[in-house]
């Protein structure tokens, strides 16, 4: 896996776990201060749109995962 599949999948995982554990009508539910998850990780996403920082990227990176390659 490339080090943008793994973000992709850590946060698609993120946001479906915190409302799981949010949404008052889940079988999972704990509490509705779950969905504040959801919202840090939706506003990450915003903002490494529009400045292309990702901390967890970064993270990846020093760890050695490779990047994408261009002519895949």
């Amino acid at each position: 896996m490339t080090a943008n599949q793994i973000v992709r999948l850590f946060a698609g995982t993120f946001i479906l776990v915190s409302l799981a554990l949010g949404v008052p009508g889940s079988p999972a539910f704990v509490s509705q201060w779950f969905l504040a998850v959801t919202a840090f990780v939706g506003f990450n996403l915003f903002q490494s749109s529009l400045t292309g920082f990702c901390p967890l990227d970064s993270v990846l990176k020093k760890l050695g995962v490779r990047e994408d390659c261009q002519s895949c």
